[in-house]
């Protein structure tokens, strides 16, 4: 374990007060960090990001950022948040975001800011405790089967310690090999272990957080990785963490991450999302199981078998159940399982009561209680069938090939967020797509921000004035249809635009002369234009999908008419199918969402981003549909409130997979007219993409893309 006192094994300590010495300015502070970077220049949206945040600190309002591609908005807000006494917490959505500020942006600007600031600062990385190596799971795993084990029957004894055959084998090597790496490890931390092990041997050695005991309680507290990060946190001047650990932290009251007064969200857009997956909760044969065989143990055999009844109950109303949004109250079978779960859990809690200090296993104790505790909120939660909360049953496609399971999810966290993200802390939120059809107002409705305010102008010069005129909007509360002012802080937007000039780098072209895409899949029409646009351009081509059936027709089309490399999202992993594209040039890469996202791919390797149908939420996505619903019902267009933001921010992100930096250009094509077309929907949706030059004359296009061809041959 790292020493206390000690920040993220960087070895620097805190130690000077901000009373020990004047602070220099963000100014001062962004000036340092981009004068130490080879070539580095001053952007102007950059700069007027930095001033934003500075002006939010000083007024208390919070503040919504759209800062594009190649602005360089980690910098600008690093750069002020150094000029803050204590902990500033910056939040990512992706590992790759937080990797990039770890590894490359902090320690690059600790080394520039240092002669002005007059000390080096400080950074630590906060995760969640299942990403850190628990000790006292780890004392226990030689002792257990895998949870999720193909192979039932333990091996001879002779075997240990590794006793499981087949590939329960390979998981106790996993296992024995953590074991050598938990006598090296600073940290922990999963991430520093090379090479890696599989998300089933990891299980085996962490710790859920509801499964833990406490540091007090625990024979390895004074040891506890996940501990000694929040030591290493609450040492750091900027501790960077992710957006699920702060949607826990909110719902737990705010104990995790330390205290402080700044809070920067980068990749904004995410939050939402990933506060709804925090308060989601569900029921599946296989977590009763697992609960009965822990809990098996502590408490009575009839208990258990209780709780292992009312599973098997569970699993015949799953069978029974149509997979999708249960939208008239839960099903008799379903109901009847939820109430025998219930009971049981409620027996089997009271058997195991509370974690004493002198109990002989208090670390299974409490990962009993903790999985039953899951198991008996979950029934309730759904027998009580709150309008606030929206319920579905999951099931694989094809019998036996994935999990069955009873989900539960709030119908929004607007409100969850309203309460509890922006109390005694300034929060910035950032992100290259928050102005959907120019305005902030969607956004800011869905972290639970009030009013609406006046979108700043994209040009710098009007930017850098709206950074200090942008319309204030007081915290507003709604009860019994009556809106009151409540005074306190409010919160501005700013549009600081990208240093890219979009319309001289890259063309918008949509295929307004195809049909209207109806059948899912790819259709014939629209197949024929991506072989067009591909063969004009020579390879060189990402494809984004909306469904994998349409992703591998795309594929096979393309190998079967043309010679070029074609590479599937789902052959190989997603890291290598990304260097494969890079390094190869007249390859294509095709795929579905998780390639809208992320894939960073500059220069020339990358110049067609063919997006085959705007990426509305599928009618079945159980969370979009109720509310939808909702919109519905009171009056309102649950189309426009609901899908049509959806789909802008993943149109939106998709086509910033093309300009990454100054040299690029290329086409993104959209095979869908209703981006031409639709209206009302069609030209919002427009406006949430970068102002790339628009067409929709096909010859324009393909000759543009037989220009790029030529100039890279």
């Amino acid at each position: 374990m790292a020493p206390t006192g000690l920040v993220g094994g960087y070895g620097y300590r805190r130690t000077v007060t901000s009373s020990a010495r004047t602070r220099p300015s963000a100014e001062a502070l962004l000036t340092a960090a981009v004068g130490a970077v080879p070539g580095g220049a001053a952007r102007p949206g950059q700069q007027q990001m930095t001033a934003a945040i500075a002006e939010s600190l000083s007024s208390g309002d919070h503040l919504l950022v759209q800062a594009g591609t190649g602005t360089g908005k980690s910098l600008a807000y690093l750069a002020p948040a150094l000029t803050v006494d204590g902990p500033v917490v910056i939040s990512t959505a992706t590992l790759a975001l937080q990797s990039q500020l770890v590894d490359h942006d902090m320690p690059r600007l600790a080394d520039a800011v240092e002669p002005v600031l007059g000390r080096r600062p400080t950074f630590a990385v906060l995760k969640g405790r299942h990403h850190y190596l628990c000790l006292a799971r780890l004392e226990n795993s030689a002792e257990e089967e895998p949870e999720d084990t193909l192979f039932d029957n333990p091996a001879p004894a002779a075997a240990a310690p590794v006793k499981w055959l087949g590939e329960a084998g390979r998981l106790g090597k996993q296992v024995l090999r953590l074991q050598e790496w938990a006598m090296e490890t600073a940290t922990g931390d999963r991430d520093e272990l090379d090479p890696g092990v599989d998300d089933q041997a990891w299980k085996q050695v962490s710790m859920p957080a509801r499964e833990c005991v406490g540091a007090q309680r625990c024979p390895y507290g004074t040891e506890c990785f996940a501990e000694a990060s929040r030591v290493r946190a609450r040492e750091a001047d900027i501790v960077i963490t992710n957006h699920s650990l702060l949607a826990v932290d909110m719902l737990a009251g705010r104990h995790i991450v330390p205290p402080h007064k700044l809070l920067v969200i980068d990749e904004a857009h995410e939050l939402a999302d990933r506060v709804s997956s925090a308060s989601q909760a569900e029921l599946s044969p296989e977590s009763i199981d697992r609960a009965a065989r822990r809990a098996r143990p502590i408490i009575q055999p009839e208990l258990a078998e209780m709780l292992l009844e009312a599973g098997d109950a569970l699993a015949v109303g799953l069978a029974e159940a149509p997979a999708g949004r249960i939208v008239d109250g839960l099903p008799d079978p379903l109901r009847e399982a939820c109430t025998l779960l219930d009971a049981a859990t409620r027996r089997a809690l009271d058997k195991i009561g509370d974690i004493k200090s002198d109990d002989p296993d208090p670390v299974r104790k409490q990962q009993a209680k903790a999985l039953v505790d899951d198991i008996s909120k979950t029934a309730q939660r759904l027998l009580e069938e709150n309008e606030h909360d929206v319920a579905w049953v999951e099931k694989p496609e094809r019998p036996g090939a994935g999990r069955r399971a009873l989900v539960v999810a709030p119908l929004s966290v607007a409100g969850t967020l309203a309460t509890h993200l922006y109390d005694e802390r300034t929060v910035v939120a950032t992100s290259a797509t928050l102005a959907l059809g120019g305005r902030f107002d969607t956004v800011a409705r869905a972290l639970g921000l009030p009013g609406a305010t006046v979108p700043a102008p994209r040009t710098p010069a009007a930017a850098a004035s709206a950074a200090t005129t942008a319309t204030r909007s007081p915290n507003l509360s709604t009860a019994a249809g009556e809106v009151a002012e409540l005074g306190g802080p409010g919160w501005r937007s700013l549009d600081v635009g990208s240093p890219f000039e979009y319309e001289r780098q890259g063309i918008l072209y949509v295929a307004a002369h195809l049909p209207r895409p109806a059948a899912s899949g790819l259709p014939a029409q629209a197949g024929e234009e991506l072989i067009t646009l591909v063969e004009s351009l020579g390879g060189r081509t990402l494809g984004l999908f909306s469904s994998r059936r349409a992703a591998q027709q795309a594929a096979e089309l393309v190998r079967a008419r043309t010679d070029l490399p074609v590479l599937l999202q789902g052959d190989e992993s997603l890291p290598l199918l990304v260097r494969k594209f890079r390094e190869d040039k007249p390859s294509c890469l095709f795929g579905v969402m998780s390639l809208w996202q992320g894939v960073d791919v500059p220069g020339d390797a990358c110049q067609l981003v063919v997006i085959d149908r705007l990426p509305f939420p599928r009618p079945d996505e159980p969370l979009a549909a109720a509310r939808a619903a909702a919109v519905d019902a009171t009056g309102g267009s649950g189309f426009a409130a609901v899908s049509v933001p959806i789909a802008a921010i993943r149109l939106a992100q998709g086509a910033g997979r093309l300009i990454r930096s100054h040299g690029d250009k290329g086409v993104v094509a959209v095979l869908d007219s209703r981006l031409e077309t639709a209206r009302g929907y069609g030209a919002f949706l427009r406006k949430s993409l970068p102002p790339f030059w628009y067409t929709t004359r096909q010859d324009v296009a393909v000759g543009a893309l037989k220009r790029l061809a030529a100039a890279a041959s």
